[in-house]
């Protein structure tokens, strides 16, 4: 039996991985897919007491978090997820990853049938300075959240809240909730997936649930 993580004092994390913590509940059995250097996962284990789990692609993310005392193994979403048992996990976390992957179809239906819940986060490519400075300029954008050159990126399939809520009904997966978050990754007052989410939203988050 995995003893209890030692108490320290709480570390502020970036806002928008905030936003997802405390979506999570205390105690909760929870995979953070893509969890880079562990900040997200590192919280949830000592402030909310989950068992928590990570998979990252990077070696030097695994040796991050490793170092943290935290259970990471290298894996890659697009191949490894399959082999989870289904409802293995009360919650799976994919933030700013969904892009980076060569499958989102296949990865956002193993989410969610690996977890009873799935937390997704993604760049807006929708959020209006993007359109404008395509507009405007006829090039690929840098911003705060897409911020590496497009011949550089990691990123292979930026999409829009449209475009992902329209996956999800595609793919049968229930939204139980969306929110936007702003350029700092704080909510913003939309809540609904719609036209001015898409347009002012410079995040999507959204927790995702298979159909019964």
């Amino acid at each position: 039996m995995n003893a209890s993580p030692e108490p320290r004092p709480r570390t502020a994390i970036r806002v928008d991985l905030q936003v997802i913590a405390d979506l999570i509940q205390p105690n909760a059995r929870v995979l953070d897919v893509g969890c880079g250097d562990g900040a997200l996962l590192d919280f949830l284990v000592h402030f909310k007491q989950v068992d928590g789990r990570g998979i990252e692609l990077s070696q030097a993310g695994v040796n991050a978090c490793v170092s943290q005392g935290l259970s990471v193994i290298q894996g890659d979403a697009d191949t490894d997820l399959k082999d989870y048992p289904s409802d293995a996990f009360d919650v799976v976390i994919l933030s700013q990853t969904l892009q980076a992957t060569f499958e989102p179809r296949g990865v956002l239906s193993d989410l969610v049938r690996i977890g009873r819940r799935a937390v997704v986060s993604f760049p807006n490519f929708g959020v209006w300075h993007i359109r404008l400075k395509l507009l405007a300029q006829g090039r690929m954008p840098v911003t705060d959240s897409l911020d590496i050159a497009w011949y550089e990126t990691p990123n292979i399939h930026l999409c829009t809240i449209t475009d992902f809520v329209e996956l999800c009904d595609d793919l049968g997966i229930v939204i139980e909730q969306g929110m936007v978050l702003d350029a700092t990754g704080r909510p913003r007052a939309l809540r609904a997936p719609g036209f001015f989410a898409n347009l002012l939203g410079e995040q999507g988050l959204f927790i995702l649930r298979r159909r019964s």
